[in-house]
């Protein structure tokens, strides 16, 4: 039996708790263990966003609840096995990811606040979340920082700079129309996708571009339809 080398996936304060349960489920569909960190704030917002409570002492069933709602609003849209779910309460520094010893592959921060980009940039490390980041940077590990807020002001565009310069990859929550969405799912997808891409993880959470123009409309095949070629996000669009 192979050592268990989760992901930590950290959800923060902001909107777009859609995003988090989609790259959670991604992760969990490809066979990944999980360490799942739900900070205060963040729970207040999937209360509000979705109506669902998310408690220390109840976390493995509220996570269930919150994973088979669909973006939609439906519940029992999806049927997630949460088996290989770890749950470190967000106040609890002295948990395991809390030190560059214990193995993990890398981190996601799925949505990211602007106060949690700033704790992250500036190595506060207030609570767990912000601490297992800056242990993930430290140790050279993969981070991704899906940050969510618009407009973003200059102190933000400056945290996001050192994160990056830190080796940290910042992916703002912004979906493609590329792919074809016709579902608020598809767009909450897309995102997720990309989380899952900079981690390196297998998904078919949104279809890929394939250099045709039109593909995901028609639906064809590509290769079906002759035209000019342009990149996802070239001018030509």
């Amino acid at each position: 039996m192979r050592p268990r080398r989760p992901w930590v996936v950290g959800v923060s304060g902001a909107s777009g708790t859609p995003y988090a349960a989609a790259v959670l489920r991604g992760l969990l569909d490809a066979g990944e263990s999980v360490d799942l960190i739900v900070s205060r704030a963040s729970r207040l917002t999937l209360l509000d966003e979705t109506g669902i409570s998310y408690r220390d002492a109840h976390w493995r069933d509220d996570l269930r609840t919150w994973l088979a709602r669909g973006a939609d609003g439906k519940p029992d849209t999806f049927g997630p096995d949460v088996s290989d779910v770890r749950h470190w309460p967000a106040g609890d520094l002295a948990a395991g990811p809390s030190s560059g010893s214990y193995p993990v592959r890398g981190m996601l921060i799925v949505p990211a606040s602007t106060a949690c980009v700033a704790g992250v940039a500036l190595g506060l490390s207030k609570d767990l979340l912000q601490r297992a980041a800056s242990v993930t940077l430290k140790e050279r590990r993969r981070l991704v920082v899906a940050v969510r807020e618009t407009p973003l002001g200059g102190q933000t565009l400056k945290h996001l700079v050192t994160l990056d310069e830190a080796g940290a990859v910042v992916l703002p929550a912004s979906p493609g129309f590329y792919a074809g969405a016709t579902h608020i799912q598809d767009l909450v997808d897309f995102v997720a996708g990309r989380v899952l891409d900079a981690a390196g993880v297998p998904h078919r959470l949104y279809r890929r571009w394939e250099g045709e123009l039109g593909g995901s409309r028609t639906g064809q095949e590509p290769g079906t339809e002759p035209g000019p070629q342009a990149g996802p996000g070239s001018g030509a669009r």
